[in-house]
């Protein structure tokens, strides 16, 4: 596969996840929009460190870095999420306007 079909497949997720970050009412969707943008970071450094740093693995080493801190954030936002549905009952982010009361 040549690097501009990934940056290309690259594109496609990033623009995808901030639709779904932007347009989505429900919090588990924007989650997912969310993972979508961090995982077109991830597919970008190991595109270019496959085909433009051919020396080391630092491309994916960062990636393996950045998967253990965004699956780490996603359980983190879920918890709090699910408390907050539990308390709400309604998964629609309009609807979580007391979180602080």
């Amino acid at each position: 596969m040549s690097p501009q079909a990934c940056i290309i497949a690259s594109l496609i997720l990033v623009f995808t996840g901030f639709a779904m970050v932007t347009t989505k009412k429900n919090v588990i969707a924007m989650l997912l929009g969310i993972e979508l943008i961090f995982n077109a970071a991830n597919l970008n450094l190991v595109v270019f460190n496959q085909f433009w740093m051919a020396k080391g693995i630092g491309g994916q080493m960062m990636t393996l870095f950045i998967l253990a801190i965004v699956v780490a954030e996603m359980a983190l936002a879920l918890a709090i999420v699910l408390r907050a549905v539990k308390e709400f009952r309604t998964s629609n982010i309009d609807e979580f306007n007391n979180l602080g009361e």
